[in-house]
């Protein structure tokens, strides 16, 4: 098979195997673990970017921030995306070089801060839906929407939630550094998180925005800048369903964009889990006319060479 240009979207949970072990050293297990799958395409001379989610790690670090308020000032959303790039990056790039010197590969592995531009006006700033961080009770809400400004909801019974906005990518600043580290030979790491949220002002200038960008989304985008020849989005299922969890369900193999556009018209896939992964995968399909693939971390390898996964081409 020749050469492509692979790029592959893990979930922040993916880095998270078991909520009662989350140590650094877990979260640097479940990366390697990935990180062995992904060493495999870059071994058969794939070129390949990993973009990430940081759901649960932003969440750390907004907690620490939190019970650490009364003696250190506390740490902007846009600043909680950059410090956990670097963290979950560092992870990675040490997980992809230890499993490529296992199979005698040695290819330089880089992590680039990412920022990615959005609209000050996109509408997601007036209705924040995204919930982060830890709940709180009614009257730790009440304080924190009085003192901090924060927009809090009740989630699912289960207490209040911080909810914040999550505007879509319009541009990856640093898109001409990583298309040139690929071309060098690099595996990169870009986009993590979604990206740091920044906008742009009437000058030309940027600065951070307090919000989180869907990764998938941001993923789709640089995916698509580049015209990679496949674009995976890894998550915890080795394909997609239709009626999932019910006597009915059924495993899809390979479909077009036609039809899963026609399955998300039904309602199959699920707004907060499935939905977005389809969508960012049909959305780049469409424009590039290449392949999407949504697969789990073990079958990823197995996705190009066994017909594992669930493939979403054009027509």
């Amino acid at each position: 098979m020749e050469s492509k240009l692979i790029v592959i979207a893990i979930g922040g949970n993916s880095l998270i195997e078991d909520p009662k072990h989350v140590t650094v050293e877990s979260q640097y297990e479940a990366a390697r673990k990935t990180a062995s799958h992904i060493a495999r395409l870059i071994q058969a001379g794939h070129r390949v970017l990993i973009a990430h989610g940081n759901g649960p790690q932003v969440g750390y670090v907004l907690l620490r921030s939190d019970i650490a308020k009364d003696v250190l000032h506390q740490v902007p959303l846009d600043s909680c995306v950059a410090d956990t790039q670097g963290a979950i990056g560092y992870q990675l790039q040490m997980a992809l070089h230890n499993e490529l010197a296992k199979l005698g590969v040695t290819r330089p592995v880089a992590t680039v801060v990412t920022q990615v531009e959005v609209d000050n006006n996109d509408l997601s700033f007036k209705n924040p839906t995204k919930p982060i961080g830890s709940f709180l009770t009614r009257e730790e809400a009440e304080e924190r929407k009085t003192k901090d400004g924060w927009n809090v909801v009740e989630d699912a019974g289960r207490g209040y939630r911080r909810v914040v906005p999550s505007p879509k990518p319009k541009r990856i600043v640093e898109l001409d550094s990583i298309r040139s580290l690929l071309e060098n030979g690099s595996i990169v790491i870009a986009a993590g998180g979604g990206g740091i949220p920044v906008i742009k002002d009437e000058a030309g200038l940027l600065r951070g925005k307090e919000a989180v960008i869907d990764k998938d989304l941001a993923a789709a985008l640089l995916a698509k800048e580049l015209n990679a020849d496949l674009f995976v989005i890894s998550t915890a299922v080795e394909k997609v369903f239709l009626n999932w969890g019910k006597p009915t369900q059924k495993s899809l193999d390979v479909i077009t964009t036609t039809e899963a556009k026609q399955y998300i018209e039904e309602g199959h896939f699920a707004p907060g889990s499935m939905l977005p992964k389809v969508e960012a995968i049909v959305d780049f399909v469409e424009v590039t006319k290449n392949t999407g693939l949504i697969t789990d971390p073990a079958h990823i390898h197995g996705a190009l060479y066994r017909d594992k996964g669930t493939k979403i081409v054009n027509g």
